[in-house]
């Protein structure tokens, strides 16, 4: 971890900056505009909300970086485990590449662990995720709820946090609705913060 940036839980006094954050390192990159930001808000009065890994680090007393976790559960029939799911992560814009995402998930994996959390998981980019120890969920048969059982979905990854922690253990990952937003209630929080002009790139994958 780099030593200038401090990694510290999120107060109610960040919400807003985090929540503005969040709308910035996310704005226009998988689709025009973006929801992310509406999804730590609402995350943060839901049951499925894991509060000690709701993290920001600071730079020069400045917040550069937040990372949120959720509970997520495996079923399989009537049998249901449960785990944890981060997201939505995001760093400004500026101070991107420079490790504070990588602060905030290696802090993130030390108090899940003490947490005595098992596994992680996340729907993310493999190439970015593999340096953390994540890798295709499909190689332990679990798969993210909705997605048919032969298609890989190299996107949705798991890390162990304890060896064998998903020995028999199987079926789907079944992830909080606060993760899917209403588009009428998306426009209504964006009046909240600064105006920002959407746009369709290339790049985008929505």
């Amino acid at each position: 971890m780099m030593k200038y940036i401090i990694i510290r839980n999120e107060s109610e006094k960040d919400f807003y900056t985090v929540e503005n954050l969040i709308r910035e390192a996310f704005w226009n990159v998988y689709k025009p505009g973006c929801d992310e930001h509406l999804v730590a808000h609402n995350m943060r009065n839901l049951p499925c909300y894991i509060k000690p890994l709701d993290l920001v680090a600071e730079l020069d007393n400045e917040i550069v970086g937040s990372i949120m976790y959720s509970k997520c559960h495996i079923v399989d029939g009537e049998k249901s485990e449960e785990f944890a799911i981060f997201g939505p992560i995001g760093v400004l814009p500026k101070y991107q590449g420079i490790g504070v995402g990588s602060a905030l998930i290696e802090k993130s994996f030390e108090i899940a662990k003490a947490m005595d959390i098992k596994a992680i998981f996340i729907t993310g980019n493999p190439s970015y995720y593999h340096r953390f120890g994540f890798v295709s969920a499909s190689k332990y048969n679990i798969h993210l709820e909705g997605i048919p059982l032969d298609d890989v979905a190299d996107f949705f990854m798991v890390k162990l946090l304890e060896d064998n922690s998903l020995k028999g253990i199987k079926g789907f990952c079944k992830i909080d609705n606060c993760y899917y937003i209403n588009p009428q209630e998306l426009e209504e929080f964006d009046k909240l913060f600064p105006p920002k002009v959407k746009e369709k790139l290339d790049t985008q994958i929505m």
